[in-house]
């Protein structure tokens, strides 16, 4: 069974596909889930309460109290108790709102406070589904971190042929078994992640950085988020935006800012993935005037920054320690030398050798080498596709 001991919060609305919920929730139940089912009012016109409490074995939510007593539904703690929440069927009412933080009843307040990954299978007539309202909201839910199941084509409950159908259960059911196999490893995990440059200011206008645009490390965040963990964005300073809601992003300037970022938040983490190009030095001095150009000579004192990964690498306990190696030459050399100074568990290794990896670009060929001695090689990628190696190596 293998949603055995998961905890899925299933979500229905106000749709004629809502009848097939039922069958859902059974399955769910079948593979070794926990099922908790949220329903809008309106989802109550077209399957009862009584007959979904009868199948999960737990009272159903609607409402925000229950009448006869008050008790208030926390749909904070539901957000923290489910590993997914899958909202089958999702109207296009409902999807509107959750696109739009739309908080009117207890479905939305839930699914706004998730800290699991959310799956929408859609369910409403053609038309309706191929409205570019409808369209412009599915497209923000994606950009949201999302996971969209298509539906099918057939009859409707219009009697019209076309796209509308919330998919059978049965592939629902395959869809959440596959992001437990894979796209849902991270569940409950935390994990810290540094992206970005570090700026050392020489002066008010100037500093000392280097060339990178935070697109590795962001797209590791979004990965990890993807996959169900609650990520940790330590970020320098870049134009880049995050997407998904689990992901806090912290940020910083210089190294001095993400060494204490760091080492505070990484105590509290399962992991953390270090791919920030941190400035080793810093000026000594850094002046609080602009410095006027002259004819002389400009003549800089640097001193070290303090070392994130090696001091994670002191700290760490149980945690899995990754960072990354940018390298000109003696590439595998130099990173395995880097990744037994640090105590690090895995180090991935790029080269300014290659066209298309390092910085700037949207593209990345990497090496992953571990602690017991292994390498493994990838071809150039998008930066996305790098970002999915590595979390399937480093949480394999």
């Amino acid at each position: 069974m293998t949603l055995k001991g998961k905890h899925i919060v299933l979500g229905i609305t106000g749709s004629i596909a809502a009848y097939k919920a039922a069958s859902l929730a059974r399955l769910f139940i079948k593979e070794g889930a926990e099922v908790q089912i949220v329903m809008t009012p309106s989802g109550k016109e077209f399957i009862t309460p009584v007959t979904l409490s009868a199948l999960t074995g737990r009272p159903v939510v609607s409402e925000f109290f229950t009448a006869n007593d008050g008790t208030w539904h926390s749909h904070v703690d539901l957000g923290m108790w489910a590993d997914l929440m899958v909202i089958a069927p999702a109207t296009a009412a409902t999807i509107g709102k959750m696109a739009n933080g739309i908080a009117d009843n207890m479905l939305i307040t839930t699914y706004l406070s998730m800290k699991a990954s959310v799956m929408v299978a859609p369910a409403m007539d053609l038309d309706m589904f191929a409205h570019p309202s409808t369209t412009r909201n599915i497209e923000i839910l994606r950009s949201y971190g999302n996971i969209i199941i298509e539906p099918a084509a057939g009859e409707l409950a219009s009697h019209l042929i076309g796209k509308g159908r919330m998919e059978e259960p049965e592939k629902i059911l395959e869809a959440a078994k596959s992001f437990f196999e894979k796209g849902g490893s991270l569940s409950k995990k935390k994990v810290l992640i540094t992206a970005g440059p570090t700026y050392e200011k020489i002066d008010p206008v100037r500093f000392i950085g280097n060339y990178s645009s935070g697109k590795m490390g962001f797209a590791l965040a979004e990965e990890c988020a993807a996959r169900g963990a609650e990520v940790y964005l330590v970020a320098g300073p870049v134009s880049l935006k995050v997407n998904h809601p689990n992901i806090h992003r912290i940020d910083v300037e210089s190294a001095e800012q993400m060494y204490q970022a760091a080492t505070d938040i990484f105590p509290q983490m399962d992991a953390a993935i270090l791919c920030a190009a941190v400035a080793d030095y810093r000026p000594k001095e850094q002046v609080e005037q602009k410095i006027k150009r002259n004819d002389d000579e400009m003549t800089l004192s640097l001193v070290p920054n303090k070392d994130i990964a090696a001091v994670l690498g002191q700290m760490k306990t149980a945690q899995r320690l990754v960072g990354f190696a940018l390298e000109t030459n003696d590439e595998v050399a130099n990173a395995l030398k880097k990744m037994e100074r640090k105590n690090l568990d895995f180090i991935v290794l790029n080269s300014l050798n290659d066209a298309g990896a390092g910085f700037r670009h949207d593209t990345n060929k990497i090496a992953i080498l571990s602690k017991d001695g292994t390498k493994e090689d990838y071809p150039l990628k998008s930066k996305a596709d790098v970002a999915k190696d590595i979390i399937d190596r480093i949480f394999a």
